[in-house]
């Protein structure tokens, strides 16, 4: 099976002078059966775009963006693009090694398989469990075998095409501009049967937030985005009505014991339609229970 690398790029231009060349290199390597690098600029306005013209213009594929539209955009804007059948997402600040292909490639000869994270360097798989009304996520250690993970890294994964299409990709309607939309792919993919792996012989080093960090955004934007996005994950995908309802009466008590908090919850209210609408797409497309996909991650 042949890959397309899709990096999207926001006023990453010292990132991508710094890794772009180790990417470049995998290609090199045909047992990772990397087809095309494509790069989705996403309105820059540093010097990325005429720096990838001018050094790297006959090795990738350039596509900018006129206005920015945010991570989750940019990813599906390159991968609708692509042509392999599998897609590999890789932020400016992953730094592959020359193989770390390889075995994902063949982990693919399982058609149940949706995506494979890959092995960041100091980062295991990922679980997850929903404890009293709420979701709560965690990283495994690092181990030497393959195994099974809730989700795969919007930054560094690779996912299979033909899937990713089927189920429209990251909702850039609901968590934009960005956090969350990885999980929420994921944890689709998995209530409709897919599995989600982690190679951990697919090596690279993710230098986290060198992008989306407190230089770009205000701190405090950063956190409501992410909390907001949260309650749009739990109210979108969780479907069980044993499971909402304990979400119900945690988020009331929340509110009353952190009083501040309800602005989070208007915040994601004023998606509620949105919400409304991908929920009763979940309901009717699942096949799985949310029980059994916490079941089987928060052992």
């Amino acid at each position: 099976m042949n890959v397309s690398i899709v990096i999207p790029n926001w006023n990453g231009r010292n990132l991508l002078e710094k890794n772009l060349p180790n990417v470049l290199e995998a290609k090199e390597n045909k047992k990772n059966n990397i087809k095309e690098i494509i790069i989705v600029d996403d309105s820059s306005t540093d010097s990325s775009v005429d720096f990838l013209k001018i050094n790297f213009k006959k090795k990738i594929k350039l596509i900018v963006l006129k206005t920015n539209r945010g991570f989750a955009s940019a990813v599906n804007t390159g991968v609708r693009t692509s042509t392999g059948e599998l897609v590999c997402l890789l932020n400016t600040d992953v730094i592959p090694e020359k193989n770390f292909l390889q075995q994902v490639v063949l982990d693919f000869e399982d058609k149940k398989i949706f995506a494979v994270s890959l092995h960041e360097k100091g980062f295991g798989s990922a679980k997850g469990s929903f404890v009293n009304g709420f979701f709560e996520h965690s990283g495994e250690k690092e181990q030497n075998k393959l195994t099974q993970s809730l989700w795969a890294s919007g930054g560094s994964a690779c996912f299979r095409r033909n899937l990713w299409i089927q189920l429209k990709g990251f909702d850039e309607i609901l968590f934009s501009p960005f956090y969350w939309e990885d999980v929420d792919l994921s944890y689709r993919a998995q209530k409709r049967g897919y599995k989600v792996l982690w190679e951990p012989k697919a090596n690279v080093v993710h230098k986290h937030e060198s992008v989306i960090n407190t230089n770009n955004f205000k701190a405090r934007k950063l956190n409501l985005i992410k909390q907001r996005n949260y309650l749009i994950f739990i109210w979108k995908n969780i479907t069980s009505k044993a499971l909402l309802k304990k979400h119900k009466f945690a988020l009331f008590a929340r509110i009353k014991k952190h009083p501040g908090y309800i602005r989070i919850v208007f915040l994601a209210l004023l998606r509620l339609r949105q919400i409304q609408k991908a929920r009763k797409i979940e309901k009717q497309e699942s096949s799985i229970s949310d029980e059994s996909i916490f079941e089987k991650f928060s052992k």
